[in-house]
């Protein structure tokens, strides 16, 4: 590890992804140094914002992360995605995660199986950190929904986060998360 593994956590995440794959993929960086900081970015703004939710064990998430720093030792990684953490948006299923759409309906339902979309994040490495909140069935043009409620503007609470992505959205202006899926 050299330049960026020794300067402060934020310096990871004001990276792009292009230069996050990057460091990642030259080891300048590890998987775990940047899960840990979009934890730190999450523990930050989240509770504020509620962008992300479900959040997945991070005992689980270390683990992961390191599999992937030893796949890169052995010159094996994965393409762009290879230890970006990520959060799926809530309406389309993500294997051992909550999938609740935003409703009630659907509250607490573990999907057995990934969208074809997830898959393919997976495959290429990326670490599912938690979901990122949906209007209820995606509709509609501001993110609540009765299952974990109001999403909040990332610069302004008085105002929408928009929708249906205004979960993904908002964890990518407050830097909780690299990049984000934002259509389904």
């Amino acid at each position: 590890m050299n330049a960026i593994s020794s300067t402060p956590t934020d310096s990871v995440i004001e990276l792009d992804a292009v230069a996050l794959s990057r460091a990642i993929h030259a080891r300048e960086v590890s998987c775990v140094e940047v899960l840990d900081a979009y934890l730190g970015q999450i523990d930050r703004h989240n509770p504020r914002v509620n962008a992300i939710v479900a959040p997945v064990d991070r005992d689980r998430l270390r683990k992961d992360a390191a599999g992937l720093d030893n796949e890169l030792a052995r010159g094996a990684g994965r393409g762009p995605l290879h230890g970006f953490p990520q959060a799926p948006k809530d309406i389309m299923p993500a294997a051992g995660m909550v999938t609740t759409k935003g409703s009630p309906i659907f509250a607490g339902q573990v999907s057995q199986t990934d969208a074809v979309v997830f898959e393919r994040m997976r495959a290429g490495g990326a670490l599912f950190v938690g979901r990122t909140n949906s209007p209820e069935f995606g509709l509609g043009g501001h993110t609540y929904n009765p299952v974990y409620g109001t999403t909040r503007n990332a610069y302004d609470p008085a105002r929408s986060a928009g929708g249906s992505s205004g979960g993904a959205a908002v964890a990518v202006a407050l830097r909780m998360l690299p990049v984000a899926m934002a259509r389904t």
